[in-house]
């Protein structure tokens, strides 16, 4: 599970309406008859148009600031273990989200009227979408572009050849380019993945739209506060603030956990990321110490990540400080692709 909380800006300001955000969403509608569409939905009602959504968003602001996020986005996207648990994606990740927006709420140290704030309180639109696009910021994008780099020049020389500029053999250069195609070390159905290109296999994820404004329009709810809990003296009144991220993230975790019955590894858990942060030696340990079929998932997971198993320690003295920082690099990519994301 990989969940990030976003404040939604447009170049260096936030932006000032959903509108941009909220198309953005609509992508994966274009092009599909009406009976076959995304809605949108919240706690109680599942078809939801896009333009309800701003109107509803953009409504909500008063008294913020053009320097402050007017809503915020939380982007959950389950790992293909954790989709592969659900019966119905569109229906079960639904159910999930009715459910995490309730931890959501629960982490934040805040009162409304003298009550804790409840579900109700918050005015949120999610939506799920099915397709994912290789970014510039994954692995496999990442690896392979010496690859692209090099096809790039040589398709650059062709052009040169083409126009008269130089001599030289474009067959050649061509089979050179093929060779790079096929030797890239990231493949999807025999072709090099490039940026852009549509990821394979499920790629369920749920996007979500949560306002800055509580749904009275009358009080600030900021899942970006920089305080987990405090209390802060304002107009001769003790108000409490904050919002604990970790907190969240660990019940979204055991929400999903609890609502599938999903058995989950010791690398795809939340813990065990923050053990990785705080005391790498003790996540080396206790991969270690793992019964034996539970390390062989966790080893082919960390695999799957792209990461070489047999980098990995196998004794504690191969944990020393230098061997860690070698692997470091590798073990966030396995744990951020399989865990949630701070």
């Amino acid at each position: 599970m990989y969940i990030t909380i976003t404040p939604q800006k447009l170049g260096d300001n936030y932006s000032q309406s959903s509108a941009d955000f909220v198309e953005y969403l609509e992508k994966e509608n274009q092009g599909l008859d009406p009976g076959y569409e995304e809605f949108f939905f919240n706690q109680y009602e599942d078809k939801i148009s896009a333009k309800e959504v701003v109107k509803d968003i953009d409504g909500n602001t008063a008294k913020l600031k053009k320097i402050e996020p007017k809503f915020y986005s939380i982007t959950v996207s389950p790992s293909k273990y954790e989709l592969k648990r659900l019966q119905n994606h569109g229906v079960d990740l639904k159910k999930y989200t009715r459910e995490l927006m309730k931890d959501y709420v629960s982490c934040f140290n805040r009162e409304i009227n003298g009550r804790p704030i409840s579900i109700d309180d918050i005015k949120y639109y999610a939506k799920i979408e099915h397709q994912r696009t290789f970014k510039g910021s994954d692995i496999q994008i990442r690896e392979n572009q010496p690859f692209a780099t090099k096809i790039l020049e040589l398709k650059k020389e062709i052009r040169t050849i083409q126009s008269g500029e130089k001599e030289g053999s474009i067959k050649a250069l061509e089979k050179e380019i093929m060779k790079l195609e096929r030797d890239a070390p990231h493949q999807q159905n025999g072709q090099r993945i490039v940026r852009g290109m549509k990821k394979e296999g499920n790629q369920s994820h749920i996007h979500i739209i949560v306002s800055r404004k509580d749904a009275s329009n009358s009080f600030s709810l900021s899942p970006g506060s920089k305080y987990k809990s405090s209390e802060v003296m304002m107009n001769g009144k003790m108000i409490k603030r904050g919002f604990d991220r970790d907190q969240f993230f660990a019940k979204a975790e055991k929400t999903f956990d609890r609502t599938f019955a999903y058995q989950r590894n010791f690398v795809e858990t939340y813990q065990a990321r923050k053990e990785f942060i705080k005391s790498p030696n003790f996540y080396f340990s206790a991969l270690l110490q793992l019964p034996t079929n539970e390390k062989a998932i966790a080893f082919k997971l960390i695999r799957e990540s792209g990461m070489p198993v047999q980098s990995i320690p196998t004794n504690s003295a191969q944990l020393a400080l230098k061997v860690f920082n070698r692997l470091r690099r590798g073990v966030e990519v396995a744990i951020k692709s399989s865990s949630i994301g701070i």
